[in-house]
């Protein structure tokens, strides 16, 4: 038995040629509020929306919850722990998440406190087809088929760009060779969020990009309006806010405005000292009301009226910076916080930095290692493994409160992201600097862009770690106050301003271009095209003069990598002579590490060896991998050593591994006092036996001249088709 067709309805949209996305409802997750199964050809996600009865009392803000589900049966594998199945959240499925959570948060009411939950599962991945935007489209579809209120629908696309044209929802292949990774989210009005990461692309070039992802939104929009229609879906009227009791706003303005108004334009610097005066307005409305509660059954009064406190507060100090131009730390909307650095702080590890941008401080550290420390990757996602990863971690002291250390949250995921995001295109190639990197930020003090703070400290981490970088990459926070049709753009925003502003836009890159943004915002309307254009030239003006304060402590690479760093070398083998070199159960390649004295060897499937130690035993190392896959070429004399002296001749190692044979009646030259390695022999072909004739005078060999372990330099003859080497003759080195 089937589902009946009349259930099930569906939407396809050709968004380019060759690419097309069906959202389909009706057939799984029926108990859902709302189901959506989103396809691009043989990637498949499924979306549901599920809402609590009863909304939360006891809070104050939104209580969405979005989770990305990995499964790795979507690509056929089972999973590589040790349980075989799915465990904690990657950090992949965690910015997915993210990806997915910050353009649809915004457009729920701000009084709106039903727990929803949004969980796209990925049931097939072909590997080709991203399927994070395909799960934004999808959340939008299934809050809207749920009937909340909702301001969507949303759209979403990726943007790629090859020679100069445009892509719209690149392949993972497409997206190889593209200088850019674009994805944008918005309603058929506005943008909502830009996530991206480019190749030190100009702005104008990511701006456009931007526009071109707009019409697909547009489109994508339209298409769930015809899939809502077709359902009959009713969205359910949300009452607004009730408005504060007038008694209520009085008595909070009596008692915090002047308080409030007093660190708002006292333009102290120093963050502790500002947030005295207002935690002063918030302890006398507090204590206030709750006096009134002991005595009155309003026990919301209480909560009312601090809401109304954070909303005077919003209120007081956007009006100053719209009407004055002026910030509560005194600046201009464009100024940037003081700026000092320094590098080599910590004298064990491999490259360390510090970066301070008013009371925002990071040090960021940096670890270098081979082949064998990258990070591995056990997803759904073409990607295998990572050679460079950067971790941010948020300390509760660095903000001046007690928590416990948990580990790493979303939070600390995304922005560690960013930052590593930021400085992918100024790393070296491999072949130029083959270490594994790991850049750790820890944030020391933040008020307010301390993943921006984090990037720039990672560039001066890289180069006092000797790593040479295309180009020195700083990044700044942006934000916004929009009032009545106008608007100010700030620069480098610190907390206060990012709590109450309208808008978190980060924007990383070089002199030259931008490498990394990441686009949040609070607004329901969302943003306009010539906003963020200004918004861009004012982050490139700020940048640069981040970057010119940056490149006062450090302008390049330390010539020299850390003493306690490993040093590395590089040699390309045969894919023919990895299984010699490994040997059974690892003998011969443990035996190699053990009598050179390196640390590690690693060997790539395409063999690439990596050698990391010491750097006198890396060469030695290095030149005992060399002599190991030499190929032995009949003509040529190599210096060896006399390993075994039987009555049929002598065997004489001639590179390790590699044994000829001198044959009793063989022939001696002259002792020679130099050191001919790899020396070529002439031929003659004078007769028809083609004699090979020696530069040396020979004579018939004395076995008794020649001792197990004496060096000398042999001669070959040739190699027969058992791959056995003959020796034409051996001379003994003085």
């Amino acid at each position: 038995m089937q589902i009946p067709s009349e259930k099930i309805k569906s939407i396809h949209y050709e968004i380019s040629e060759n690419k097309q996305i069906i959202i389909e409802t009706g057939r799984l997750a029926s108990e859902a509020n709302g189901s959506v199964l989103v396809s691009c050809g043989e990637t498949m996600v499924l979306v549901t929306c599920c809402e609590s009865k009863e909304p939360k009392s006891d809070i104050d803000f939104f209580p969405l919850t979005v989770d990305f589900e990995e499964k790795i049966y979507a690509v056929g594998r089972i999973p590589g722990s040790y349980n075989r199945r799915e465990g904690k959240a990657s950090d992949k499925s965690v910015l997915a998440g993210r990806l997915i959570d910050r353009p649809i948060r915004p457009l729920f009411p701000e009084n709106y406190h039903h727990e929803v939950q949004i969980v796209a599962t990925v049931l097939s991945a072909d590997q080709v087809h991203s399927p994070d935007v395909l799960a934004i489209l999808g959340a939008s579809a299934a809050i809207e088929l749920a009937g909340l209120p909702f301001l969507g629908p949303v759209g979403a696309v990726r943007v790629g760009l090859q020679k100069g044209q445009f892509i719209v929802n690149p392949t993972y292949e497409e997206l190889k060779n593209s200088p850019l990774d674009l994805v944008v989210a918005g309603t058929e009005k506005a943008i909502l969020m830009i996530e991206a990461g480019a190749n030190f692309l100009k702005e104008e070039v990511i701006l456009a990009g931007i526009e071109f992802a707009h019409k697909f939104i547009k489109e994508q929009v339209l298409i769930q309006k015809e899939l809502i229609s077709a359902c009959n879906i009713n969205k359910r009227d949300f009452p607004a806010p009730i408005a504060e009791e007038k008694k209520i706003k009085t008595l909070v303005d009596k008692l915090a405005k002047e308080k409030l108004l007093s660190s708002i334009e006292s333009k102290l610097i120093d963050k502790k000292e500002r947030e005295k005066l207002s935690d002063a307005a918030y302890k006398a409305v507090k204590e206030h009301f709750e006096k009134i509660a002991e005595t009155d059954d309003q026990k919301d009064k209480l909560k009312l009226a601090l809401a109304y406190t954070n909303k005077l507060q919003k209120k007081l100090m956007r009006s100053q910076i719209m009407e004055k131009g002026e910030r509560v730390d005194g600046r201009k909307c464009n100024e940037i916080r003081p700026i000092w650095s320094q590098v080599g702080l910590l004298p064990r590890t491999h490259g360390s930095g510090l970066f301070t941008r008013g009371s925002t401080q990071a040090l960021s550290i940096v670890t270098l290692g081979s082949g064998i420390d990258a990070k591995q990757l056990d997803s759904i996602l073409p990607e295998k493994e990572q050679t460079y990863f950067h971790h941010y971690n948020f300390p509760a002291f660095s903000t001046g409160e007690t928590k416990s250390s948990r580990g790493p949250g979303r939070r600390e995921i995304g922005h560690g992201a960013l930052a590593e995001r930021a400085l992918i295109p100024a790393l070296p190639a491999k072949e130029e600097f083959p270490y594994v990197i790991r850049v750790v930020s820890e944030v020391l003090s933040s008020n307010g862009s301390s993943s921006m703070a984090s990037t720039c400290g990672s560039t001066l981490a890289l180069l006092n770690a000797g790593v040479p970088l295309k180009a020195m990459v700083g990044g700044i926070a942006m934000g916004l106050i929009l009032e009545g049709g106008k608007c100010a753009i700030l620069s480098d925003i610190q907390g206060v301003e990012d709590f109450l502003g309208d808008m978190d836009f980060k924007v990383t890159g070089s002199h030259e271009g931008v490498t990394a943004i990441q686009l949040d915002l609070k607004l329901p309307e969302g943003i306009s095209l010539p906003i963020l254009k200004v918004a861009l030239e004012q982050a490139l003006a700020g940048r640069i003069h981040i970057l010119d304060e940056m490149s006062q402590t450090i302008n390049e690479p330390s010539s020299e990598i850390s003493a306690y760093a490993p040093r590395m070398a590089l040699v390309q083998i045969s894919t023919d002579d990895i299984a010699m070199m490994i040997g059974p159960g690892g003998k011969n390649i443990k035996r190699l590490i053990e009598e050179t004295g390196v640390d590690k060897i690693d060997i790539a499937d395409d063999g690439m060896m990596s050698i990391m130690g010491r750097s006198d035993v890396v060469e030695a190392a290095k030149e005992r991998i060399v002599a190991m896959t030499m190929r032995i070429h009949p003509g040529e004399e190599y210096r060896g050593i006399i390993v075994r002296k039987l009555p049929i001749g002598l065997f004489v190692e001639i590179a390790p591994g590699k044994l000829g044979l001198l044959k009793a009646g063989g022939s001696a030259g002259r002792n020679d006092r130099g050191r001919y390695n790899n020396r070529r022999f002439e031929r003659r072909s004078d007769d028809m036996e083609g004699q090979l004739t020696q530069q040396v005078e020979q004579q018939e060999v004395n076995f008794d001249e020649f001792q197990v372990d004496q060096e000398v330099l042999a001669l070959v003859q040739e190699i027969d088709q058992r791959g056995r080497i003959n020796l034409h003759s051996i001379r003994a080195i003085v």
